[in-house]
This record gives structure tokens, C-alpha cells and sequence, in this order.
């Protein structure tokens, strides 16, 4: 197609192209990108430094971390933990405390309450005989217009007594936030669920060349083998981990050869389900990978 066919602007129809391409231009509206084979970590690089593992490790779930790392990263979340349950129980002596002295002051207020109903109460006999006076001569009438007055007097009080915000003895004040009682268990930072040392499995990859050193093994693309069939492993080849071995397999010598006997290949142990750790792999690239490699940035949006 000619230059002047791809940049015409003489049709009728408003192109996909040509949207997607003043969309970037413009600033607004989100963009999605689809990923590519290098913007995805290898099978073998830990979670969090995103690096070829020395002495990797997995979760349960599948997970891949460099040893090193996973331990730094637990020891900095008992910290924070640590340093949320003191605050945590500063506020609740704090609350506490308070409470105390609010229950010593509605315990002084009842005291006085009853000192003033015992005082009101009348020490001197009445004498019945006495004339022109009767049982509610004590008690003093109401009248419209005293009613009237002390209703303007409450008015009054209660206007005074409004809060004016450009005072700053009467401005209001925000009351701190009350903390939430931290939970004390680490959470994987991949699958979010509780991670304790004693889950974390040692893996032992078979290399595809015994003879090369580390150096000489991570400038290969190629680097390790299964060690049952010699299959070479990569992100486009399901494994899995042995936990008794800490051996990678590929999940297709799982299925056809160690399910059968559900022994361990390299030490003879007893296998269970549990101890046939599925691996989580990166993305291919392809579509059919069942990874979403897909990344979105979300900009302001101009609607009419």
C-alpha cells in the first residue's frame, strides 16, 4: 500500500487504526498492550528479585523463590507485624485508660446527683393546722410569661453555645483512626496465603551440561534437564517438583511414569499427591499459554 493510502483522511469510515492511533496521541482513554516473550521471567527465576535462583526454594502452591530473599522477606513482615501489634496495644491502654476515667467521672456525677436530691428533701414538719396555706403553696406556678422568657433563654443559650469554626478553641477536631488487630501470619506475596519456613521446599535442578560453570550456564537459553526422561525444561514445558528429591520432572513423566508406582525416582521414597508440587511457570508468549499477558494503562476517559 502507497504512503498516501495509509495516511489518507478522505474516507467516510473512522478506522480501528487510526482510533488506536490519536487514542495515543491524544492522552485519554485506556491503553492495553499485549506482552511479549521478554517483558516474562524464566521458569527458574525467583519471584521477587526476578534472577536466576542460587538455592531456590517453592511454596505449596508452586511458587519459585531464591532462598536468600524468601527469608528477607519473612523477617521484614514479623517487623512490620511487630511494629503493628505495638501500636495496636498502645491504642488499647490508651482506650482503656479512658474508659477508666470516664467510668470515675459518671460515678462522681451520680454522687453529686444524689448529694442534691438528698439536700432538696424537706427536714422540717409541717404543721396541718396552719390556714390560707395548702399542700402546693411551696411549689412555685409556672406562668405564660415566665415560660415564655425561659424558652427565649434556652434560644439564646443554645445559639451561644454553636460551635463557630474560625475560633480555633472550637474547631473541630478528627479523631484518630482506630487500628485493626494486625494478623500475625506471613503472607506469600504471589498466592496471598500464609507462609511459614518449615512450607518452603529446596529444589534441585538437573543441568544440561554438568561440565559448565554458573556463568557459563546462565548464558544459555537451555539450561536444565528433567531428571527422569533428560527432557529439556523451559516455560513452554509443564513440571513439577518431587518433594522428597526436590527433583523437576516434566508433569509428562508425572502422568506416565511416577504415577503408576507413585515412587520418588532419584531417592525411592513413598510419594503422595501432596508431594507432586505442580510448577508455575511464566508465559510463552502464545495465547494458548492460559497466562494473561495482557498489560493495561488506565487514563482519564472524555465522554460527551
Amino acid at each position: 500500500m502507497t504512503r498516501h493510502g495509509k495516511n489518507c483522511t478522505a474516507g467516510a469510515v473512522y478506522t480501528y487504526h487510526e482510533k488506536r492511533k490519536d487514542t495515543a496521541a491524544s492522552g485519554y482513554g485506556t491503553q492495553s498492550v499485549r506482552l511479549g516473550k521478554d517483558a516474562i521471567k524464566d521458569f527458574d527465576c525467583c519471584c521477587l528479585s526476578l534472577q536466576p535462583c542460587r538455592d531456590p526454594v517453592i511454596t505449596e502452591d508452586g511458587y519459585i523463590y531464591e532462598k536468600e530473599a524468601i527469608l528477607q522477606y519473612i523477617l521484614h513482615q514479623k517487623t512490620e507485624i511487630a511494629k503493628k501489634m505495638k501500636a495496636y496495644e498502645k491504642q488499647k491502654q490508651a482506650l482503656k485508660s479512658e474508659g477508666q476515667l470516664e467510668s470515675k467521672s459518671e460515678e462522681r456525677q451520680r454522687a453529686e446527683k444524689f448529694k442534691q436530691r438528698e439536700n432538696n428533701i424537706v427536714s422540717k414538719p409541717i404543721n396541718p393546722f396552719t390556714s390560707g396555706k395548702s399542700k402546693g403553696d411551696g411549689i412555685p406556678k409556672s406562668s405564660p410569661s415566665s415560660s415564655t422568657s425561659d424558652a427565649s433563654a434556652g434560644e439564646s443559650s443554645s445559639s451561644s453555645a454553636l460551635p463557630s469554626f474560625w475560633i480555633p478553641s472550637l474547631t473541630p477536631e478528627a479523631k484518630p483512626t482506630l487500628l485493626k488487630k494486625p494478623s500475625k501470619a506471613v503472607l506469600c506475596p504471589m498466592s496471598g496465603r500464609p507462609l511459614k519456613m518449615s512450607d518452603l521446599i529446596s529444589v534441585r535442578f538437573t543441568p544440561l551440561d554438568p561440565g559448565l560453570d554458573r556463568v557459563a550456564l546462565l548464558t544459555r537459553q537451555d539450561r536444565y534437564v528433567c531428571a527422569v526422561t533428560k527432557d529439556t525444561l523451559g516455560n513452554s514445558v509443564p513440571c513439577a517438583v518431587l518433594r522428597p528429591s526436590g527433583a523437576v520432572v516434566t508433569m509428562e513423566s508425572v502422568e506416565k511414569l511416577i504415577r503408576k508406582d507413585m515412587i520418588d525416582p532419584i531417592t525411592g521414597d513413598k510419594l503422595k499427591d501432596k508431594d507432586i508440587i505442580p510448577f508455575q511457570r511464566g508465559g510463552t508468549g502464545f495465547a494458548g499459554s492460559g497466562v494473561d499477558l495482557k498489560a493495561k494503562e488506565a487514563r482519564p476517559v472524555m465522554q460527551a
